[in-house]
Order: C-alpha cells, then structure tokens, then sequence
C-alpha cells in the first residue's frame, strides 16, 4: 500500500540551489512542488524543475522574494498545504512565518515567537544565559553611548560592536581603543538600520583568532531535541562562509560532547522546533562561547547530512508535519570526513567582488564521493540582484586527508566558462600547508590570502576547457541544424534539454 505524502503540495519561497535541493527532496517523497520567480529567474533551474511555477515581479528582491503577501496568495490560490521558505529573504521573518500559520498552511521551520527569541541578538544573549550556555562576554544594554564606553573599558580591547538584528558582516565593527569607539558606533547603527531596519546594537569581546564552530540541531513538537554534530566554518571572506567541514578538526570527544550538550540545552530553552543551527566561536585555549542562533537551514548543511546518512530537508517536513524526530542521539554519529566549498561568481584578486553575466558553460566534476548542488548552469545569467553562489560543491572521504585530496580534484575539474569564479582561489586555499593541517581560525584568508592574485603557473585544466567549448559550439551548431525542428529553441525542450521541463507556469 502507497504510504500518504506528508503534503499534498509545497511552495518553495525562494530561488537558486536551495530551491532546487527542495524541490527534489520533495519529489522523493511524493510532494507536488510550487516555484517562485522574478523577471531575472524566468528559466532558472528551479522554475523548470518544479510542477508549477508562479511569477512574482520585478528582479530586485523586494519586489519579489521579499513580497510576503504574494508568495502567501500564490499558495492559497494554487491549493497549497505548506511554504518552505529556505534560508536568506523571508526564511527568518518572524511576521511572515505567522502570517503563513495564520492562513491555515504550514510554515516548514520554528513558529514566529522563536525566530523573535533568537532573531534579537541581544534577547538570543540574555536566554542562553539563563540556559547556562557559555556567552562571548559583553554588554547587551544599550541605553547610550556614555554607558557603551564605559561597559568597553570595562571588558577590554578590542571590543567588537555588534548589530542586534545583524548578520554577514553587517552593523559590526572591531575596535582597538576607545578613541575608535564613537565613530564605530555612529557608522554601526547607520549601517543596522540600512540593512534590518534596526539600529540596537551592542559589545562583544573580541576574540582573537577564534574558529567558527556550529552545531546542527533539530527539535519537534513532541519536546524532542537533538544535534547532528558539528561544522567548522572558520574559512570565510568579509565575515561570511566559504568552506565549511565535518568534523572540525580542531574538536576532541569531550569538547564535542560538551558543545553539543550547550546546543541542545539552547533548543529547549526556546522550545525551538524544526531545522537550527547554534554557533560558537571557540578560542586556542578551546573555550568556546555562544555565537547566535540561525533559526533556519544553512547554506553548509550538506556536510551534516553527508556525515551522519541524515537528510535534513526531509527531516524539516516529517517535523513541521508533526511528526516525532526520526532519529534519536544516541543513534546519530560522524562517518568520515566532508568538506563543502561555495562557488561563486566573484573576483578574489579584486575583494571578491561579485561578478555579472552569462554562464557560457559549467561543466561539474562527477566521481565517488562528489556531490554539487548547483542553481546555476549552462546558460543562466548571474544578476546583480542576488547572492552570486552558482553552487556547493561538496565531497566526503573515509577521513580528513582523503576528502581534502578529493576536493582539490574536483576544483580541478569544475569549470564554469563566462564569469570570473572564485575556484582558483579556492584550489590554493584547499592546498595551503595550514589549511592541510587543521589550523584553522577566521583570519584564515586575511593572514594568508590578503594579496592573493590568480597564478599564471596555475591555469585551470586546459583540455577540461577545450571540452567546454568544444560542447558549446557543438550546441550551437544543433541549434541551427535542428531549425524549425520540435523543441528548437526552447531550453526546457525534453528533445533539446537534460533539465526536463516546466508545468503550469502561472504569470
């Protein structure tokens, strides 16, 4: 007997490669699948992949996947049961996950009241206290500047100033004396309130080159609360991810078991329910401190679930189907080793700064072990309205050596053709000795790579190339070839597309 789908039909409110991981862990399990898009997304990848597709508006996101009461109207009128709103846009917005309730469909992810618990980084600070879960010391009043300075002086520089309702970077600043305070202040708050609408901010000790640390962890409605171990995300740029693993090399067993014993006493102190993430910053002496709370799935989930056989989509729909936690933690456990590294379309010779245009080809590397999942292909334009991840690249191996030989290889065969990437750059960063070492810390790329500049020595793979174009020219030829032919000119074509092809495309 066919065992009922969790939903009927899902709406996926968002874009690019998280859509596309959505939308195909639904059709495994049955569940019919609504896209979103915009006037840039018209024939991305998961418009064409989804059953039915929903025009939303114009290309900048607040005219489209920002536009809460469209994406909410598409789905009562397209006859949805529940929205899954991925990460980034309105995936931890607090009045939008309500608003979805509100109208009698499932917001796969917390309920509203604990993005609002965690969302504030200041109140995320105050409930881990009262959980007692180790926090960065620091001062979380911010009544005025005359009380900031004082609390400074108090904590000892450097001190790092902190937006409230921040994130990647945004409203924060380091400060090495009390001379730079004021202005980090000024520029902090104005920089809070371009970015969330929120000007709060408040202190931090700095913490000298810490590792990045976080913990996956999930609860469900029946007061089950769990992790699914750790990912070390200590290489970033601009204060965001680029390579994220599992384990960190840097954990030993007893530091483990008490990370993740303060990530699940977070969950229960909030009664968080579905998909989270609880990051720590760990410093040399392995202290480690509460971080935030993403209240959401993260871009770097795929190490998890290439470590532990758990997959984390699914989990998030059994779970905002009320179903009980499929696993339990004494069953969950780390098997070898996986690192994911985010290609973008971004110039690391020129601060990484995002790159436009047309992905002439993309050719990804396939073999044991590698996974990618990509929003971007042959074809598809790279828009300066959004993020410019074309995808994750992401591999496993029986321990840490084997996966990073393994992913040094499949940068090597990975070729995106029409844009500048940052796969050069992330090919030496995987092959530096520190990083081959585990010695690891945030000021990983601006204590090694703070001049970093495309090597000549080193061009990407020149027959990978010719095969690149090879096949494009090859395609351009079939498409005059085949002129006035069945599905000639239409990308998604079954005749003329590996993609497959759209339904019920609503405008």
């Amino acid at each position: 007997m066919t065992q009922k789908p969790l939903f009927n039909k899902i709406l996926i409110a968002n874009r690019g490669e998280i859509a596309v991981r959505i939308i195909r862990a639904c059709q495994e399990m049955g569940i019919a699948t609504v896209a979103v898009y915009s006037d840039a997304d018209a024939a991305s990848l998961h418009v064409s992949l989804a059953d039915e597709a929903v025009y939303l508006g114009g290309a900048p996101a607040a005219e489209s996947y920002l536009r809460g009461d469209k994406i909410l109207q598409a789905a009562q009128k397209l006859g949805c049961d529940a929205i899954h709103p991925g990460y980034g846009f309105l995936s931890e917005n607090a009045d939008f996950a309500d608003a979805v309730t509100a109208a009698g469909l499932t917001f796969i992810g917390p309920t509203g009241d604990a993005m609002r618990a965690m969302g504030s980084k200041i109140a995320a600070r105050a409930a881990m206290q009262s959980a007692g879960v180790p926090v960065v010391p620091g001062y979380q009043t911010t009544d005025s500047d005359a009380d900031l300075l004082t609390a400074a002086a108090d904590i000892g520089f450097p001190v790092l100033v902190k937006a409230s309702a921040g994130g990647g970077g945004k409203g924060m600043r380091v400060v090495q004396s009390s001379a730079e305070l004021p202005n980090a202040l000024a520029s902090a708050r104005r920089e809070a309130q371009n970015a969330f609408g929120d000007d709060r901010i408040y202190l931090e000790k700095y913490i000298v080159n810490p590792r990045h640390i976080e913990f996956q962890i999930f609860g469900d409605t029946h007061g089950n609360a769990i992790h699914l171990f750790e990912r070390e995300c200590s290489i970033q740029r601009r204060h965001q991810k680029i390579i994220e693993e599992s384990p960190s090399p840097f954990l030993d067993d007893d530091l483990r078991r008490r990370m993740g014993d303060a990530a699940v006493a977070a969950v229960r102190a909030v009664g968080y329910v579905n998909a989270g993430t609880i990051e720590f910053l760990v410093d040399a002496d392995r202290n480690f401190y509460f971080l935030e709370m993403n209240t959401r799935l993260q871009v770097e989930h795929p190490v998890t679930e290439l470590v532990t056989g758990v997959d984390l989509v699914k989990l998030q729909l059994r779970v905002a189907a009320g179903k009980e936690l499929s696993v339990v933690q004494q069953a969950i456990c780390q098997q070898g080793h996986a690192i994911e590294c985010r290609i973008y379309a971004e110039d690391p010779a020129n601060n990484f700064l995002p790159e436009i245009g047309k992905v002439l080809r993309a050719v990804e590397p396939v073999g044991p072990g590698v996974r990618v999942d990509a929003g971007v292909t042959t074809g598809d334009e790279i828009s300066l309205h959004y993020d410019p991840m074309i995808a994750k690249l992401i591999v496993w191996g029986e321990n840490r050596a084997e996966a990073v030989r393994k992913m040094d290889w499949a940068l090597r065969h990975y070729v995106v053709l029409g844009v500048t990437t940052n796969i050069p750059f992330l090919r030496d960063v995987v092959a530096h000795s520190a990083f081959r070492r585990g010695d690891l810390t945030t000021n990983f790329v601006p204590d090694h790579f703070s001049d970093w500049q495309l090597h000549t020595e080193t061009p990407p793979d020149i027959a990978l190339v010719a095969v690149a174009i090879s096949d494009m020219l090859a395609d351009a030829n079939r498409g005059a070839v085949t002129d006035g032919m069945a599905g000639d000119g239409d990308r998604f074509s079954p005749w003329t597309s590996l993609r497959g092809f759209r339904m019920g495309v609503t405008q």
